[in-house]
């Protein structure tokens, strides 16, 4: 006696096989891609500290973002709005490249990555070694995301013609 409630379809197991895939390979982007929103956010806790007089900062921010504090301090209380003003540009610019990282968007990633490396380079000019280091960490994990672009480009091609394939 067969169970009315159920009913096998093997087509139906394959796209649920192929859901699953992408909802994996969707949930490690938006793993990788979170290094952009996390830059962001400590670059402005940078920028609060550093118009606190704050003698402390992370090493998670951006090299340019210290350039605007520098130069922002210098500027006195009409250059601490310039800096929340130019730093959250630029904080909202990794908002944005995390934002389409995270969607499976090639260009966010490359530009986004392309613009943290310049970062880096930046840092060389102050001699901040650990920074730059962890430049290179962030890249490398960033990096790790770049390698399940073309198995979500492919699981969105199988499943816009209907072929499913159970492995990628």
């Amino acid at each position: 006696m067969a169970d009315p409630g159920y009913s096998y379809s093997p087509s139906g197991t394959s796209q649920s096989v192929a859901d699953e895939q992408k909802s994996r390979v969707l949930q490690a982007l938006k793993g990788s891609a979170s290094w952009f929103l996390m830059i962001a956010g400590l670059s402005m806790v940078n920028s609060i500290l550093a118009m606190s007089g704050a003698s402390i900062r992370f090493i998670f921010g951006l090299g340019v973002a210290q350039i605007v504090d520098a130069l922002a301090h210098q500027a006195g209380s009409t250059g601490y709005v310039l800096d929340l003003i130019i730093n959250g540009i630029i904080a909202g610019v990794f908002a944005l490249f995390w934002n389409f990282a995270r969607q499976g968007q090639k260009w966010a990633w490359y530009l986004g990555m392309a613009v943290y490396v310049v970062d880096g380079v930046l840092l060389l000019l102050f001699k901040d070694y650990l920074a730059i280091a962890f430049h290179a960490y962030a890249l490398y994990r960033m990096s790790s995301g770049l390698k399940f672009l073309p198995i979500l480009e492919r699981l969105n091609q199988q499943s816009a013609t209907g072929a499913i394939s159970s492995s990628y």
